[in-house]
């Protein structure tokens, strides 16, 4: 038993220093690790602390930096006196226009016009076969001839007593109905030579020769374009304001650049039920015949009083949904440096009608005040501009376009 006991006692002496000795071999590990762990975050904050110091640095040179002006052009606020107009669209058509048809049936014999050149009044458009009119034609005369002879000696005889009252009637009574017979027959060939009613513009040809049309049949149009009618309406309201003789003032997407004057020329004695509209017809001049029928129109009547009206050029105005605006250009002191500058200002305005290049401004500017003419577009509130005007664009009431 003591033996037992003396071993297992010596047991641990003889484990306690191995023990003893790999306990600090652990903790000598775990210096390296935390050493490269420090050096770790110190090369992080070095380079947080670098990065913070550069993004500093560009924020306040942001602060510091000023924004170069933008070059502008500039308009000053006009005023002036406008006559109110009334706008509406319209249809143009001749004054005078037909489709030439066929009054009776028949074959196309011969064709005496070009499509789309002028003809005269009395020009033979188209000549249907009339062969078997002029047959009769003659038939019709020989009788007439013989009926003649017949009258002559009757109306002799009758002055001398040697016939009656009644034979004479008779006499004269065929004769007049052969004379008659010869004036149908003509008339009969004469519809078979369809002339122009009027001076005009042919259109194109419906037919050929050698066709054979029937009666009604559309042979082709003819208009006269010295001269056109423009066909509009107005509400009800604007009855009151517009009279016979008023100036008006057209213009169409098929002629862009030019702008055709005339006078108001007839005024519907009737309201129109359904759309509340009054119809109104304006003449206008087309000596060129630029203007053909059938054209959409833009019209204005230009109504006969006058009031002052601001306007501004129609680049000037920057358009947008909730509003349209412009940019006042103003002069503007620099707190911190004392130097004055010019900047663009948004003025929310309300714009009225146009008149060419301008546009009316209702609201928002007075007189003489100068705004960004063009390139609203990339403006902004507050922006420093610079005012160049030698290469501004021209505005104009009635401009001309050079390539019209």
């Amino acid at each position: 038993m003591q033996t037992v006991i003396t071993k297992s006692a010596a047991r641990p002496t003889t484990l306690g220093p191995s023990s003893a000795s790999s306990a600090p071999k652990k903790r000598r590990k775990k210096g390296p690790i935390f050493l490269v762990i420090l050096g770790l975050v110190v090369v992080f904050l070095l380079i947080f602390g670098t990065k913070a110091l550069q993004i500093v640095a560009m924020i306040s040179a942001g602060k510091a930096m000023v924004e170069p002006p933008t070059t502008v052009t500039s308009a000053k606020v006009k005023k002036a006196d406008w006559a109110p107009t009334l706008t509406a669209v319209g249809s143009i058509n001749p004054v005078q226009g037909a489709t030439i048809s066929a009054e009776l049936p028949g074959m196309v014999s011969e064709i005496g016009f070009e499509s789309g050149r002028p003809v005269k009044k009395g020009d033979l458009l188209v000549k249907l076969d009339s062969s078997a009119e002029q047959a009769q034609l003659r038939s019709a005369q020989a009788d007439f001839d013989l009926m003649k002879a017949e009258f002559d000696r009757a109306r002799d005889l009758s002055k001398r007593g040697v016939i009656s009252k009644a034979e004479f009637d008779a006499a004269a009574s065929k004769f007049a109905q052969a004379k008659a017979a010869v004036e149908n027959m003509q008339s009969i060939i004469d519809k078979r030579e369809i002339r122009a009613p009027f001076d005009g513009i042919a259109g194109i040809r419906e037919v050929n020769p050698g066709q054979m049309v029937p009666a009604g049949q559309k042979l082709v149009t003819l208009q006269a374009l010295d001269k056109v009618f423009v066909d509009f309406s107005l509400p009800q309201q604007a009855i009151g304001k517009v009279k016979v003789d008023l100036s008006v003032k057209v213009t169409t997407d098929a002629i862009e650049g030019r702008e055709f004057s005339g006078t108001l020329s007839a005024i519907n004695s009737a309201i129109d039920p359904a759309t509340r509209a009054v119809s109104l017809q304006a003449t206008i001049d087309n000596a060129d015949h630029v203007l053909r029928a059938g054209m959409f129109a833009r019209v204005e009547v230009v109504l006969p009083e006058t009031k002052p009206t601001l306007y501004i050029p129609t680049t000037a105005v920057a358009y947008a949904p909730f509003g349209n605006s412009a940019y006042l250009i103003e002069s503007k002191k620099d707190e911190k440096t004392g130097k004055t500058s010019l900047v663009a200002r948004q003025q929310f305005i309300r714009t009225g009608e146009t008149r060419g290049d301008f546009v009316a401004v209702t609201n928002g500017l007075k007189e003489s005040d100068e705004v960004v003419s063009t390139g609203v577009f990339k403006m902004r509130n507050n922006m420093h501009v610079v005012v160049d005007n030698t290469l501004a664009p021209k505005a104009q009431i009635n401009p001309t376009p050079p390539n019209t």
